[in-house]
């Protein structure tokens, strides 16, 4: 049995993985062709975001029907293939299940569009205010108001994302029994992971008009979370000792996340956050460009470590999805130190305390899509704000160079398998197009190579599944001061394991706080580092050290 502790999961967006006939979309059939190259990465689970019957407004996060896959994907056999072949492979399936929301293409809206209140109680509908307008000033995530107004029906319906993503009433028992009996249909095809999209939003708490913020506060984190959470533990996962669940938690407090993901809590295994990934923003808002504050990276991080250890939680641990730019254009370099740079990021996760997530090409140094024109974009919520963007008078040029920045497109460019036009990824017209720097960034180069990004990622899994301070140390940052570096120690008897990183293109110097005396290189982004107890760290160096002691 897997111990989710000293696991990894492989996260994979089908659209964009590999297209096995033609069409410009990946499918299930490609993720099954590619199980041996995951296989020689050495990953423990593969996260599939949603394949399921949708209208793809919302890339698949837009449910129509949970029990039945988009042919655009494939069919149940392909599924129950990929599950029997990952299985050879000693890899576990995990899925996506997106529960805040269905489509509105879901028989159970079109039933409740129909006039049918039973399904009419699956969402929420209310009245507007006496004057007409919404209930609330609630905003969308992907902007504009959260209340689409039914003619029929006289009423407003929420969305906190796109209009055609009715928001779920988990007040009422017979949803939570749809929930609950959805998940065990796909532990019953052999699924042995799952992960629950912006789980932490599905009990609302007062309607009421927010005159300081977007109204997350009302929904976020709600008054009957965690029995709910619980109630879907013990009615569905939680019978299988087996499965390894993750919420991705928005905008949650590390309080919150101490009984989603406690060990005695009975509700998840693991929680993902994000506020590590607000730190080039304003605040709240991601649509502008301000500089990465690095002592807040460092502040966030940390904080979360030593937070979610304190109260024997479990945190995932990331820096890509299929929602977030390509973490080296971000936080590293695509130019000179691409690879030191990439290896570098790479540490700093897999060394922390929780399961590591790696998304589809971060383990090549995939970069952002570096798109020059709208008609390249296909996210909805690129789209819209490109519009919200210049409606406020910014330049076309200015929303161009946000969107490069922050685009959830960043990170859903077709995988890059070898130096072909298209990547290896597909014989047809890609969905979006293949990032052209796929002629010297993929994996076929990457396989064989030693030195490769590729390589690095295969040693930090090896050293995880070796090395059980990395599932169980403590953490103690160090030198949580120093301006250009990252740097904390994980603890267990008879192992130390210290990982040092430049975050920066120039060198620096690192006065060790601790004896170095009896650390051994373990892993570094270069082949000659030798840790001194006053070291004079190059661009983007990045060590992990090790002392055993029997």
């Amino acid at each position: 049995m897997k111990d989710f502790r000293n696991s990894v999961v492989y996260q994979i967006y089908p659209k964009s993985f590999l297209d096995t006939n033609g069409d410009g979309l990946g499918d299930l059939r490609g993720v099954t062709a590619k199980l041996d190259y995951l296989q020689t990465l050495g990953v423990d689970y593969i996260w599939l975001t949603p394949f399921f019957v949708s209208p793809q407004n919302d890339n698949g996060y837009d449910v129509a029907d949970y029990r039945a896959i988009d042919p655009r994907y494939g069919t149940m056999a392909d599924f129950e293939e990929l599950v029997a072949q990952a299985e050879v492979h000693n890899i576990r399936i995990m899925l996506d299940m997106v529960f805040n929301h269905t489509s509105t293409y879901h028989q159970w809206f079109q039933k409740a569009l129909a006039g049918d209140p039973v399904y009419q109680d699956y969402y929420i509908f209310r009245p507007g205010k006496p004057d007409g307008t919404p209930p609330t000033n609630w905003e969308s995530k992907f902007g504009g108001n959260a209340w689409e107004y039914v003619p029929q029906l006289g009423k407003y319906y929420l969305h906190l994302f796109d209009k055609t993503q009715a928001d779920l009433n988990w007040e009422n028992p017979a949803v939570r029994k749809e929930v609950q009996d959805i998940v065990c249909f796909w532990m019953s095809k052999g699924v042995k992971g799952f992960r629950f999209d912006v789980v932490n939003l599905i009990s609302k708490g007062e309607y009421a008009d927010d005159f300081q913020g977007d109204g997350r506060c009302f929904y976020t984190d709600g008054p009957r979370i965690h029995e709910f959470l619980h109630e879907l533990n013990q009615e569905s996962f939680g019978q299988d000792p087996e499965i390894i669940t993750v919420g991705e938690m928005s905008s949650t407090s590390m309080e919150n996340c101490f009984r989603y993901a406690g060990a005695d809590c009975g509700e998840l295994s693991m929680v993902f956050s994000f506020h590590h990934l607000k730190v080039d923003f304003m605040g709240n808002d991601k649509w502008v460009l301000v500089p990465t504050d690095f002592g807040k990276l460092k502040d966030i991080l940390f904080s979360w470590q030593e937070g979610m250890a304190a109260h024997n939680a479990w945190n995932a641990v990331f820096w890509c999805n299929h929602d977030q730019p390509r973490v080296v254009s971000r936080f590293g370099d695509e130019g000179t130190y691409w690879k030191e740079s990439a290896k570098m990021l790479a540490n700093i996760v897999h060394a922390m305390r929780g399961t590591p997530y790696i998304y589809q090409g971060e383990e090549l140094g995939m970069s952002n899509a570096n798109f020059t024109s709208l008609d390249q974009y296909r996210d909805v919520e690129s789209l819209n704000h490109y519009q919200i963007l210049r409606d406020k008078g910014m330049s076309e040029e200015s929303v161009y160079n946000i969107l490069k920045v922050h685009s959830r497109d960043n990170s859903r460019t077709p995988m890059q398998w070898d130096a072909t036009a298209q990547g290896g990824f597909t014989t047809g017209e890609p969905w979006i197009s293949v990032n052209p720097n796929t002629a010297t960034i993929n994996a076929q180069a990457q396989v064989e190579d030693k030195d490769s990004i590729f390589a690095h990622y295969q040693a930090l899994i090896r050293l995880r599944h070796t090395y059980d301070v990395f599932a169980q140390g403590d953490f103690s940052p160090l030198t949580p001061d120093h301006p250009a570096v990252l740097a904390y120690q994980r603890k267990i008897p008879g192992q130390e394991l210290i990982c040092v990183n430049n975050f920066y293109p120039k060198e620096c110097v690192w006065k060790a706080p601790v004896e170095l005396d009896g650390y051994q290189v373990l892993l570094s982004n270069y082949s000659d580092s030798a840790p001194q107890s006053e070291w004079q760290l190059r661009p983007y160096e990045s060590v992990l050290l090790l002392k055993e002691s029997h």
